[in-house]
């Protein structure tokens, strides 16, 4: 079979850009009038309380939620369009849950070729090869034939980036990925995601560790009541916050 070929990278444009985004459920508004953008190669930390709608934010940007109104581009792409193919979108899209959402009745191999096979169209051999390289590449390569429910929830966790990475995405969302591991669990995950930002993939993370925020991040976001209080580099958002919420959070949390 031959591989699906997916319209070419833009560099010219960012990799996300929001503009004016709103999203309520019911009468509860939830995001009021966001502009965002990721750049190509970026790495960018959203971090807020609960409910200041960060992972909204994220599930917007490849319309697992809908937007109320606003524009959301990816690599040139007007995806709240409704000619726009999302699905064909989505290909350059990898993203990762808070649970890690493995099909359990599958191996571990197996979870990280349906996919491919599916909707890149692979042979059964390549999406393999692509699984066993990307198991490697997060420590997992002994683990091909385990099951999820054999595995810890860090290893879970890794085996769903290294499926997120089998689709060769250009970029990478992250949903607080390490929030429902145990604390000795959370390390090995953070390394993963550090090594993709030095190999330079392109990532939007939600998250709560500040730590990974300020080593890794190439910006930081503070979203709070459904809007972007306050944004820059990791140690001028984290070290020297201007607005008092931000202070005010970060007194808390770090």
């Amino acid at each position: 079979m031959n591989e699906v070929t997916e319209p070419a990278l833009r560099k010219d444009v960012p990799a996300i850009e929001v503009r004016n985004l709103y999203k309520s459920f019911g009468d509860n508004e939830v995001l009021k009038g966001i502009d965002f953008h990721v750049d190509h190669g970026e790495v960018v930390c959203v971090i807020g309380p609960s409910g200041s709608g960060k992972s909204t934010l994220l599930r917007c940007v490849n319309r697992l939620e809908e937007p109320t109104s606003g524009t959301i581009m990816v690599e040139g792409v007007d995806i709240t369009d409704d000619e726009t193919d999302l699905d064909k979108v989505r290909t350059r899209i990898g993203m990762v849950f808070q649970q890690f959402n493995l099909f359990p009745h599958l191996n571990v191999t197996r979870n990280l070729t349906l996919a491919q096979i599916r909707a890149k169209k692979r042979s059964k051999s390549e999406a393999g090869e692509v699984a066993a390289r990307n198991l490697a590449k997060v420590g997992l390569k002994d683990k091909a034939t385990a099951f999820p429910a054999q595995l810890s929830g860090g290893q879970q966790q890794r085996v769903a980036i290294a499926r997120a990475l089998s689709m060769d995405p250009d970029m990478m969302l992250f949903d607080e990925p390490t929030s429902a591991l145990d604390p000795e669990l959370v390390g090995d995950v953070l390394d993963v995601m550090k090594q993709l930002a030095k190999d330079g993939m392109t990532m939007m993370v939600v998250t709560h560790e500040m730590g990974f925020a300020r080593e890794v991040g190439d910006r930081v976001v503070f979203m709070d009541g459904g809007v972007v209080v306050e944004q820059g580099k990791p140690d001028d958002v984290l070290g020297n916050p201007q607005h008092e919420r931000t202070k005010e959070f970060l007194s808390k949390v770090l």
